[in-house]
């Protein structure tokens, strides 16, 4: 069994170039999130860890490159609901915002006592639980604190895609209010995990998570996507960059396909990762190559051919990533069940991209 620091230790050189890529191999087939009895364990810290832990203790003795991780998983109303957004809460389903909040109440964003906000209390709670109890096996990461862009929109509601257009003063100033919650709960949250500020363990929400060792949070901007390229240049990447700088770089995520999106990721050096909430919308190998030509990592699920099984996937995929140089941390997107099976999947994997 592979203890988590000789897993931090092999994450560290594959950030350093040595060694091969590295892949996520799940230990069972999960849903992407436990939702059922999920009401009652948003408010129970004490459950909610159970229920993580109950998905990551698989993953401590299996054949795979991921760090056991659990999280408060909250959802996206996180920091939100820190803002005093109301939020829906239901068995069955991930919760979501309430409306909007009014632009007065954005106008006071900086006013709010992350520390003392109900949300932020119960990751606490939840990270001290962890923390007395967890062991050294399986890492807490950070809840799903989102991008300043999706957070505007979140809080402000659909108007922002009017007002991205017909109102950009007011846009500005509510991306600054939104940057300066979102930095004030980053400070907590790294206070709570008891982590460095310019580097972290993060699952992504799945139990196995990747050491960064110059990323310290990671940032998801779906609803960008529905912007033009000059509009991402605006109310997107300046607000993200400035997002990340305390915190030395960022593991990037969206949904959707949008290659304008893409380039600019990985045209910034900041930017250390990316998942594709999609990757069925892209060609792989340009995916590979944009991330070669850059540096930048992918770190994400990656499409299956129709029909086509793990032998050959991974010859496919292995391949790719030797032709273009690119650097990749791979969520299979097809898999074997037993853990034999997974074992020589790895082990292939290391073999074909070393």
């Amino acid at each position: 069994m592979l203890g988590t620091q000789v897993r931090i230790d092999q994450h560290q050189q594959f950030w350093e170039g040595r060694g091969p890529c590295l892949i996520l191999i799940p230990a069972e087939r999960l849903s992407l999130y436990d939702t059922d009895g999920y009401a009652r364990r948003f408010e129970n810290p004490e459950l909610m860890w159970e229920a993580e832990m109950r998905r990551a203790r698989r993953v401590v003795d299996w054949p795979t490159d991921g760090i056991p991780t659990i999280r408060p998983n909250l959802g996206v109303v996180f920091i939100p609901g820190i803002a005093g957004q109301d939020c829906v809460v239901e068995d069955g389903a991930m919760p979501w915002p309430g409306k909007p909040l009014p632009r007065e109440a954005i106008r006071n964003l900086g006013t709010v006592e992350v520390s003392k906000s109900k949300l932020m209390r119960l990751a606490a709670e939840f990270f001290q639980i962890h923390h007395v109890h967890g062991g050294k096996e399986i890492v807490s990461y950070q809840p799903d604190t989102q991008g300043v862009f999706s957070l505007a929109h979140l809080l402000n509601g659909e108007a922002t895609f009017y007002e991205v257009v017909d109102d950009k003063a007011w846009m500005h100033e509510l991306l600054e209010a939104v940057l300066a919650l979102h930095r004030g709960v980053m400070r907590c949250l790294k206070s709570c995990l008891q982590e460095p500020d310019s580097s972290m363990v993060h699952g992504h929400g799945t139990p196995q998570g990747v050491y960064f060792p110059h990323a310290g949070l990671r940032t998801a901007d779906d609803t960008a996507t529905l912007l033009s390229p000059a509009m991402i240049d605006e109310f997107v990447m300046p607000y993200l960059e400035r997002s990340v700088a305390p915190f030395g770089g960022t593991f990037a995520h969206f949904c959707g396909r949008h290659t304008y999106m893409f380039e600019q990721f990985c045209r910034r050096p900041w930017v250390r990762a990316i998942d594709l909430g999609n990757p069925e919308f892209y060609d792989t190998r340009w995916l590979l190559e944009k991330c070669a030509e850059t540096g930048t990592v992918l770190c994400s699920a990656v499409a299956a051919e129709e029909g086509e099984e793990w032998p050959k996937y991974i010859r496919r995929l292995a391949g790719l990533v030797r032709e273009t140089g690119a650097r990749v941390i791979l969520r299979p997107a097809v898999f074997p069940e037993t853990r034999e099976d997974c074992a020589r999947m790895r082990d292939l994997w290391h073999e074909l991209t070393s």
